[in-house]
């Protein structure tokens, strides 16, 4: 004859079923504390971090902080000096936001981690992170692979004229 408590359940089956939720909210507390000290481990790695990019025509180089800020700018071998001010200023901006891409994506490498589920607490699904809504709908396409530019800016110039109509 098994002992029961006043809701008419066996004892011995109820004490295994509040054993395994208090394991489990061990396990899910666990969990929360691996995952604070992880995070705080990344953001601190973050924190070290900068991207420095050179422009394709090797005329310009940025570098990003972590946090996508401008930290550093520089006119590489004299190529600014001959070109005209909007050109240069493109360059500036279409580097700077290469490398704030860039940037963006180690930070998503980053934090990868904490979206995915834990096998151990199921009823921790980790992180919905909206990325594009963090850093743009640019950052989740794929990179583009630029190749270098061959010859001058002069004989692109000239093929770009003499194109038959």
């Amino acid at each position: 004859m098994s002992v029961q408590d006043g809701n008419n359940e066996p004892m011995d089956e109820r004490n295994s079923f509040v054993s395994s939720i208090e394991q489990r909210i061990t396990d899910a507390m666990a969990h929360l504390e691996a995952t604070e000290a992880a995070v705080a481990k990344a953001e601190a790695e973050l924190r070290e971090k900068s991207v420095t990019m050179r422009s394709p025509d090797r005329s310009v180089e940025v570098t990003v902080g972590h946090q996508g800020e401008l930290v550093g700018l520089r006119f590489l071998e004299g190529k600014y000096r001959t070109m005209a001010a909007a050109e240069l200023a493109a360059v500036v901006l279409e580097t700077a936001t290469q490398a704030r891409t860039l940037m963006s994506r180690q930070v998503m490498a980053a934090f990868e981690p904490f979206t995915q589920p834990n096998a151990k607490v199921p009823e921790l699904s980790g992180f919905d992170i909206d990325w594009a809504k963090i850093f743009g709908p640019s950052v989740l396409e794929e990179p583009e692979v630029s190749l270098p530019r061959a010859g001058s800016r002069h004989l692109r110039d000239e093929i770009g004229d003499d194109v038959e109509e």
